[in-house]
């Protein structure tokens, strides 16, 4: 199945000149989402993954079902304001200006095992500080997975020294 077919892409959004990758004709499609599920699922069911840390907002979608299917606990990586309890956070660069993710200080155990996953991989910013987070609690990062890649950003680059794996290429 070509998932690039259930994948609309809209011009100039959130600002102009972005060709936005929007997923949300690929979920409301049961089988391109199943079939999507089922395709991360397979790249990392024998990684002996204990926590699937996904970051906000549409990597929680396949993130959760990850975590269940693998029999894992699930940790959200939000953004600043958004945990109720005592966190960690880890800021980093945007082509202009910085910004910030945070992770609940208790939510991973030294020796824990990690599937990171997101829904896209553009530059490649937010992985690496949510790696970073994730390496500060003393967890293996096993896998970082995506549903898509948009290739020509070179997002992969700053992710070079782990497992990486996206379902969906864009090479422009």
């Amino acid at each position: 199945m070509d998932l690039k077919n259930y994948i609309r892409t809209v011009p100039d959004f959130p600002k102009t000149g972005i060709m936005f990758k929007d997923i949300t004709t690929l979920l409301k499609d049961k089988n391109a989402f199943q079939y999507a599920v089922e395709e991360l699922y397979n790249l990392s069911k024998n990684k002996g993954i204990t926590k699937v840390v996904a970051i906000e907002s549409r990597g929680f979608i396949f993130g959760a079902i990850l975590a269940n299917k693998l029999g894992a606990g699930f940790v959200p990586v939000r953004k600043p304001g958004k945990l109720p309890a005592e966190k960690l956070s880890e800021t980093y660069t945007l082509e202009y200006g910085t910004d910030s993710i945070e992770i609940h200080k208790d939510a991973i155990q030294p020796g824990d095992i990690v599937l990171l996953h997101d829904d896209l991989l553009a530059t490649g910013g937010t992985m690496e500080a949510a790696c970073k987070l994730v390496e500060k609690m003393g967890a293996k990062i096993a896998q970082i997975s995506f549903l898509i890649e948009l290739s020509f950003l070179n997002g992969r680059e700053k992710l070079k020294d782990y497992d990486v794996h996206s379902i969906i290429q864009y090479d422009e």
